[in-house]
């Protein structure tokens, strides 16, 4: 392929990757928790003149969710609903030993009294609720109260802390609204409200922090870029024609 030809096609490329970006942020634009994630491009020579090649370049594509970018957040009225107003995630058990991150959600408590996330993601803290337990209470500061056994004075059974992400280029989107990090990550651990970390919010859950006016921007930015490579295909393609003819 010619170096226009070649030059044009990493741009189409490029753009129509940025194009099904904004469309899963726009597609999830009503999920709760959900981070919009952002293209990065960097450049990349991938045969320079000196080793014999023509000195083309390459377009390396990765995709980032925002992941410290709050959302604004929703009472629901459900007890069982949990949020994070600030900086950082609830630490899960992932399968495999896997280090597993959460914005918050809906919980669940399963059959052994465990709290879980509607996934079925245990926390790490390992927070029980005994049987016939009632009124759950989730503090700002992480401390998980319940009324148990009649008693009229909750009890503290547990405790939630968060932990700090310093980027989102260590963590990977999973299903299920979590994140997977990657390993030799170093996570720094504390109580909500301590080192900068945010608190939790019982009873209302994070939307997503997709913003429709910023997408729309880039949507037109990369429809634009687009159109303008397809045009540089067009040329070239023009001028393969013309040289062809001179040549019969």
């Amino acid at each position: 392929m010619s170096a226009g030809m070649e030059i044009a096609a990493i741009g189409l490329r490029a753009q129509q990757q940025a194009l099904d970006t904004i469309a899963s942020n726009v597609t999830n634009i009503n999920t709760p928790t959900y981070k919009r994630s952002d293209l990065r491009f960097s450049e990349l020579l991938v045969a320079s003149p000196a080793a014999g090649g023509d000195g083309l370049a390459a377009v390396s594509l990765v995709t980032r969710p925002s992941v410290n970018q709050q959302g604004t957040l929703q009472a629901t009225g459900n007890a069982l609903d949990l949020a994070i107003n600030g900086n950082g995630f609830i630490e899960l058990m992932g399968s495999a030993g896997r280090t597993m991150l959460w914005r918050g959600g809906t919980l669940q408590i399963q059959e052994d009294g465990t709290l879980a996330t509607s996934s079925g993601y245990q926390l790490k803290t390992a927070v029980t609720v005994p049987k016939g337990a009632s009124n759950l209470t989730i503090n700002p500061d992480g401390k998980v109260y319940a009324t148990v056994g009649g008693i009229s004075m909750p009890t503290q059974i547990g405790q939630i802390n968060l932990v700090d992400v310093p980027g989102s280029a260590i963590v990977q989107r999973m299903d299920g609204g979590v994140y997977q990090v990657a390993d030799g990550s170093q996570l720094s651990e504390a109580a909500p409200g301590e080192d900068n970390l945010g608190s939790l919010v019982q009873a209302e859950q994070e939307q997503s922090n997709v913003d429709l006016n910023t997408e729309m921007v880039n949507l037109l930015i990369a429809q634009r870029a687009y159109g303008a490579s397809a045009q540089v295909v067009q040329a070239a393609d023009q001028l393969y024609s013309l040289a062809n003819s001179i040549r019969r």
